[in-house]
């Protein structure tokens, strides 16, 4: 992947944010392997999200600072302690989100999202345990979105069959539709993360899977019937053809330049996609600076999606409950677009 990528045409290279990110991630991983890609420091900054550090508002140092000041109240195991050591280690949030996710599954229109378990593959640093289930902030992200979706289109869920995605980090979208079981599935995204997920998908679907190399020399990409996976590199999304019923964007549009996300919402509406799920930051992010290495030349704002996708109507937004509001006051909305007509 990394071989082919500058020989591409220009709307397919990573924007300043991921060009910046990119060669550190491909450092540590040469140098760490896959294996344990969900510990490692950069995979973890940068699309391996998590609630405590370095996710949250404090880094890994901070938080060990933190405990030893919380060690030095009450003794491990104290109420205290379990009480302090429940918020810092970001469980607090992940069990709000848990409990979001189970509120909006007493129906569950034939999506059992809440039966959802996330597997141990990469060797996650941080993942929360309820109900005998495991999460990451990954899963519930996803799972919470998914949930936002059945809230607005009730028994038009039954209907989706096939989700395309851009920008799908390590895979957690398509380990959640493996498990439902009835799916096929499309990441587009670039490397080194299009690795990591390929990495991680060919565990979660085995010989359901289809990797870059065998799609590589094609000029024609079927979109694959269920339950069949793929990984595929942007400049491959204009060979694809067929239709989509859902497509799916969290966050990483926020890091990339208009024209860019211009280009790719583009090719969704030529495959005629019938739904679109964004999750972006309302007021866009951060505009690269001395002071701002990874940041964007300007901000994609939520507003920006309705110009960008004329042929489609706003469903709905959600800050509360399934999306939140950060502690500087950002809101991480989710975004919903039927296709008209």
């Amino acid at each position: 992947m990394q071989a082919d990528l500058p020989s591409q045409d220009a709307i397919y290279q990573p924007t300043n944010f991921w060009a910046q990110a990119s060669q550190p991630i491909i450092d540590e991983l040469r140098q760490h392997g896959f294996d344990a890609f969900r510990s490692l420091e950069t995979t973890r900054v940068f699309f391996v999200p998590t609630y405590g550090a370095p996710g949250g508002a404090y880094t890994r140092e901070q938080f060990e600072q933190l405990m030893a000041l919380v060690g030095s109240m009450d003794k491990p195991g104290g109420k205290t302690y379990q009480s302090l050591l429940h918020a810092l280690s970001g469980e607090l949030w992940a069990l709000a989100d848990y409990r979001v996710l189970l509120a909006s599954s007493a129906d569950d229109k034939g999506w059992p999202l809440a039966s959802f378990s996330e597997s141990d593959v990469g060797a996650p640093q941080e993942q929360f345990r309820f109900d005998g289930r495991a999460f990451s902030r990954s899963a519930l992200n996803y799972l919470n979105g998914l949930s936002f979706l059945r809230q607005q289109i009730g028994d038009e869920v039954a209907s989706i069959r096939n989700v395309l995605e851009i920008g799908g980090g390590f895979g957690t979208l398509g380990e959640i539709l493996s498990q439902l079981g009835r799916f096929s599935y499309i990441d587009v995204d670039i490397p080194p993360t299009a690795a990591v997920s390929s990495f991680y998908l060919k565990q979660q679907g085995g010989e359901h899977f289809t990797d870059y190399l065998a799609t590589r020399e094609l000029d024609v990409i079927d979109v694959p019937a269920a339950p069949r996976q793929m990984v595929l590199c942007p400049w491959q999304l204009p060979k694809v053809q067929g239709t989509i019923d859902l497509f799916v964007n969290f966050i990483s549009f926020q890091e990339m330049e208009l024209h860019v996300v211009k280009n790719y919402l583009q090719q969704v509406d030529r495959l005629q996609t019938r739904y679109v799920l964004l999750r972006n930051l309302r007021e866009g992010k951060a505009v690269k600076s001395d002071q701002v290495r990874y940041g964007v030349d300007k901000p994609l704002l939520g507003s920006d999606y309705d110009t960008l996708l004329p042929n489609y109507e706003l469903l709905a937004t959600n800050v509360y409950p399934f999306g939140y509001r950060t502690i500087d006051g950002f809101h991480s909305e989710l975004r919903l677009y039927r296709r008209r007509g």
